[in-house]
């Protein structure tokens, strides 16, 4: 899969995020938050199950089960990771508006491409900068023009969410990209946020048979499509694109749930929002052309060491 290709999958991913955002808003009806999300990651793992059974025995015949061994804490440390951020951000959510948490969860996307940086010294594209910056005005503009100097408590907390998003998608490029158990990742993730938001909702969150079957519905289409499909995708793809790309695409995940809000829920967008709506647009293009179009010019210097394309091994 060439990384075009890729940036394609995990934007078709954004979409299917953006679109699950109306199925949770129903489900809030009837299910708490921590509730809801357990539920549907464990769903989301059983969907792919078979799949990763497979994966498993296709890896063992080839090279035996020690190294799957050893990718087991990678899987754990992203279920931490989205357990984490998901937690964050519902605490936050209860205490500010959808508004304010929508736009302050997207502030990871200038966090991955610096902890990149840090982590791993691979200097982003220079197109990087400005594409981030036109993504995170739209988001501004499409999400009615936050006021950053009136934050509350509940800001804060989807602030802290914020540090483990950018850490999962940052993780996420780097451990998939050296494993050549993807769906074992992916399954391991949904687990681990499944069952510490199953054990964190029994604690703090009343639940009912009758809520569960009420939300039913937008149980099946948020785990089995949202998690099953979408999260695995990404753990999938991220495998042959850069951390920054996928940051910078991911904002567009904001950008169709406004679209589904429109579509099945009859919100409006004002013309600042679809202002916002072209920005975030130009920012996932452009992110994905800028790099392509300049290698193509003649005589064009080629890429340094730190600002290579991440391209993951043959073999782990």
């Amino acid at each position: 899969m060439t990384r075009w290709q890729s940036n394609a999958v995990l934007t078709f991913v954004c979409l299917i995020w953006g679109s699950a955002f109306v199925g949770q808003a129903w489900g809030m009806s009837s299910l708490g938050p921590l509730w809801f999300t357990g539920i549907r990651f464990l769903m989301g793992a059983a969907t792919i199950t078979p799949l990763v059974w497979l994966e498993l025995r296709r890896v063992a015949r080839r090279e035996g089960l020690e190294p799957t061994r050893q990718r087991l804490r990678h899987g754990l440390g992203l279920g931490v990771l989205v357990w984490l951020g998901a937690c964050l951000q519902q605490a936050g959510i209860v205490h500010t508006s959808v508004t304010h948490a929508g736009f302050l969860t997207t502030l990871y996307v200038p966090l991955v491409p610096l902890l990149v940086w840090m982590l791993f010294r691979q200097r982003p594209h220079w197109s990087v900068w400005p594409t981030m910056v036109a993504s995170l005005i739209g988001l501004w503009l499409l999400t009615g023009e936050v006021n950053l100097t009136q934050l509350n408590p509940g800001d804060a907390l989807v602030l802290a969410s914020v540090i483990p998003w950018a850490l999962h998608v940052v993780m996420v490029g780097h451990w998939a990209g050296h494993s050549q158990r993807p769906l074992l990742l992916a399954w391991l993730q949904f687990v681990v946020c499944g069952l510490l938001s199953m054990a964190t909702g029994a604690v703090l969150e009343p639940v009912s048979w009758s809520g569960v079957q009420t939300a039913m519905g937008a149980l099946l289409y948020t785990g089995v499509l949202s998690v099953g499909v979408g999260y695995t995708l990404q753990v999938v793809v991220q495998r042959h694109t850069q951390a920054t790309d996928a940051a910078i695409i991911l904002t567009s995940e904001t950008l169709f749930a406004a679209l589904a809000g429109a579509i099945f829920m009859g919100d409006r967008l004002g013309l600042a929002a679809w202002a916002g709506c072209g920005l975030i647009l130009l920012g996932v293009v452009a992110v994905q052309l800028v790099p392509l179009l300049e290698r193509q010019r003649p005589n064009a210097p080629p890429p340094t060491a730190d600002q290579a394309p991440e391209v993951p091994p043959a073999h782990p």
